[in-house]
Formats: C-alpha cells, sequence, structure tokens
C-alpha cells in the first residue's frame, strides 16, 4: 500500500511528535530512523516521517540527507511532504532549516512555501510573525539560553531570511481567520510581491486546520507538528470525527528506565519529582571528560537497583552548572559527552533486561535509538500533548518514548509508565 503523507523532521523527537499529531488525526503512521533504502518496508503505514539528526549537522549534509529522504518518500507514492522543525525554531543563524527549506523548494519547483511553527497545544503560537511559547515571546522564553541553538529572536520573518535565500512576508491572522480561499489568495500576492516564504499566524488549532486546507495542493509544506492538523482531511482522512479505534500501548519489556539528556525547565521538574520516588544518578560529565569509566559505573549501579522500580539517570544540570560545563569543555564537546554515555548506557542495560526506555531531550533521543539500533517506530497512544508511546518494529521489541525536553508535566514519567498494557 502507497502512502499519502510524507515527512522529515529534523530530529527524533520532533519525528515523534508529529507522528502523535498523525495518529490522533487518525491516520496508521510509522516513524523511520535515518534516510531509508530501497529495502526499507513501511508496512500499512499511510503517513510516513523520516527522522534525521539535521538540526545542528553540517549544512551540506543536512540538505543531502533531507533529499534523500524527499526522494525516497516521494517514490513510495507520497503525495505531499512535510519538512518538520521545533516549534521554537531551533537552529542557528546558518540554518539549517533555511538551506533545507529551499533545496526542497528547488527539487520541487515550489515558489512559495508556508513557514508555520505554531503548535497552540504546547504554548507555540504565532501572532503578526512574531514567535510566542506560552504567551513569552521566543527571545523571553527559556529557549534564549538553550545550549545549540539560542533563539535570541522572536520574529519568524527575520529568523527565516537570515538562513534562506529569499524573503519572507506575513499571513495575518485577520486573513487566516476568513479561511481557505483568502490564505491562498495571501500566498499569490506574496509570491507576486516577490517573496518565497509565507510565515503564517495562527494561535488556536482551527487556524492551522485553515492553513492545512489552504495548502492542499502544495508540494511541501514547513512547520512544526500543528502544521499537520488539517493536511489528513486533504488526502481521503477524516480528522477526529473519524478515528480509528484507539491505538492500545505498547507491552511493557523487562525492566524501566529513563535517560534524561535535556536540561530545559520541564525536564529539570521531572527529573525532581521522579528522583524523590526511584533510585537516580546523574552522569558525572568531569569524570566523562578524564576519560574514566563512568558507563561501567552507572551500568553496575543500574543493575543493583530494585527490578520492580523504574531508574533514572541523567545528565541535566540546572543552567549555572551547564555554563561552568560548558566553559571547561565546550557546548559541542560536553554535549557529545553525554549523548554517548547515555546511548552507551541505553545499549548495555537494554541487553540486560531494561526494554521500556523513556527518553528526555532531541539530541539525547538521537543518541539512545542509534545505539538500540533501531530503524522504525510503530505510534502508539499520547501521553501528553507531543508525546506519544512508541514501540520499535524488529524481532526484539522496545516500548519507547522519546520526548522533547520541553514537553509533559512534572508528572510526566509516571504518567508515562501508567500508560503501559
Amino acid at each position: 500500500m502507497a502512502i499519502v503523507l510524507g515527512a522529515i523532521a529534523d530530529d527524533f523527537t520532533g519525528a515523534t511528535d508529529l507522528c502523535n499529531t498523525l495518529a490522533q488525526e487518525g491516520m496508521r503512521t510509522v516513524q523511520l530512523i535515518g534516510v531509508p533504502n530501497a529495502n526499507t518496508d513501511p508496512g500499512d503505514a499511510e503517513a510516513v516521517v523520516v527522522a534525521l539528526k539535521s538540526r545542528t549537522a553540517p549544512t551540506d549534509q543536512a540538505i543531502e540527507q533531507s533529499l534523500d529522504a524527499y526522494d525516497w518518500l516521494i517514490a513510495q507514492g507520497a503525495e505531499q511532504v512535510i519538512e518538520k522543525y521545533c516549534s521554537t525554531f531551533d537552529s542557528t543563524p546558518q540554518g539549517n532549516i533555511g538551506p533545507i527549506t529551499d533545496a526542497l523548494m528547488d527539487r520541487t519547483d515550489a515558489k512559495i512555501v508556508v513557514v508555520c511553527p505554531a503548535a497552540p497545544e504546547a504554548g507555540r503560537t504565532v501572532y503578526q510573525g512574531h514567535l510566542f511559547v506560552w504567551g513569552d515571546l521566543l527571545s523571553d522564553s527559556s529557549m534564549k539560553d538553550h545550549p545549540l541553538t539560542p533563539m535570541r529572536d522572536a520574529s519568524v520573518v527575520r529568523l527565516m531570511e537570515r538562513q534562506s535565500r529569499g524573503s519572507a512576508g506575513v499571513v495575518p491572522l485577520q486573513v487566516v481567520r476568513q479561511g481557505p480561499e483568502a490564505v491562498r489568495a495571501a500566498f499569490s500576492a506574496l509570491a507576486d510581491a516577490g517573496h518565497r516564504y509565507a510565515v503564517m499566524d495562527a494561535i488556536e488549532p482551527c487556524d492551522l486546520r485553515v492553513i492545512g486546507a489552504a495548502v492542499r495542493d502544495q508540494p511541501i509544506v514547513s512547520g512544526g507538528s500543528g502544521v499537520a492538523l488539517g493536511l489528513p482531511a486533504n488526502l481521503g482522512k477524516a480528522g477526529r470525527l473519524g478515528l480509528p479505534e484507539p491505538v492500545s500501548p505498547p507491552a511493557a519489556h523487562g525492566r524501566k528506565l529513563v535517560l534524561a539528556g535535556s536540561c530545559s525547565p520541564a525536564t529539570r521538574a521531572q527529573i525532581m519529582r521522579a528522583a524523590s520516588l526511584w533510585p537516580a544518578r546523574r552522569l558525572d560529565v568531569d569524570a566523562l571528560a578524564k576519560g574514566l569509566d563512568v558507563v561501567n559505573e552507572c551500568y553496575a549501579w543500574a543493575m543493583a537497583q530494585p527490578a520492580d522500580q523504574p531508574v533514572l539517570i541523567y545528565g541535566t544540570a540546572d543552567p549555572e552548572d551547564v555554563a561552568a560545563i560548558q566553559s571547561r569543555y565546550g557546548a559541542a564537546r560536553a554535549g557529545e559527552m553525554v549523548e554517548a554515555a547515555l546511548g552507551g548506557l541505553a545499549k548495555s542495560l537494554s541487553i540486560d533486561g531494561f526494554r521500556t526506555v523513556i527518553v528526555a531531550g532531541g539530541e539525547t533521543s538521537g543518541a539512545v535509538v542509534s545505539a538500540l539500533g533501531v530503524e522504525a517506530l510503530r505510534i502508539g497512544p499520547q501521553i501528553a500533548p507531543g508525546v506519544p508511546w512508541t514501540a520499535s518494529i524488529g524481532d526484539t521489541p522496545i516500548a519507547l518514548v522519546l520526548k522533547s525536553g520541553n514537553f509533559g508535566s512534572e508528572t510526566f514519567f509516571e504518567d508515562a509508565f501508567g500508560l503501559l498494557a
């Protein structure tokens, strides 16, 4: 069965977020890890999301992988492809959102493409072309101090223009509220004025459904997971009125493990809560930098904990500690050390029985999934907005949660384990 909707995500948690939206809208959805090849079989999926680690990769590599994924999706029958990035527009001034968008536009001969990071359920809204996070401008949110992609400007127009080859215009909320035809007219006006990118205002889910209907005939759509709300209906899906039977949660496989690398306020609160309930251990980054065998020490500690309790291992730190660590080792090296350690722990602990795993943080999720050798995930039920349970597809299943650092309430880890069959 040919897929009808494809997507290319620039990190693994973002891919899962988008998969969750499509599954909630009634599409059989599969997440693939890395660029697929001729032997990749998406099964009976109607929507396939290709998860890449292209957010902070070298730009040439990010473009090449994105184009390869696009070509594969089109060859499988995809009628439309989403370029999915974070709803906080995580990127450096050089990219990679703009360069990937330009490459996809070149591939499809698209004259204009929407830029729509809004995801109201996660508190991300766009008004007058400016991105807000729970009511604060992006530049005033915790994202301003992100260790890899600090976001110091809330203007999506400026952000896009700095890293792309063209100019951007805004489709304001009052036009969106007039409906799909008015939005399509705005696209034409922006294109006639020489703009390549249409930054979309959206503050409610209904706005995203209007935008979805308006882009029905566009070959590519760029944005956060929210932009997908209105797309299934364009492809013969009935949206929430025609959902299939609720997806069953994956079975719990062996022992339970939480691995956290995100330093976001949400994840720090979740760790503090979980550490008061379950055995918890923090990675010693200084010991990692000295070459000490931190991974094996943490492995031995985890194996010695009570088998009937989840185990938490984290590299998360408060902003002051993060700044101090980065000053000693550099942001890139510090992040790589933590990711490598958590990936190594995931691999060794999964071999010895920890096969129900929650991962917090986009870069950490990429490291863990790669270490586990997971190639595809079937999407399960939603735990919180943007985060579902998933199950690896293969001979030895693993129940996995890949959570963006900013998502979920303080009790997220407990809530997730409580959903398991």
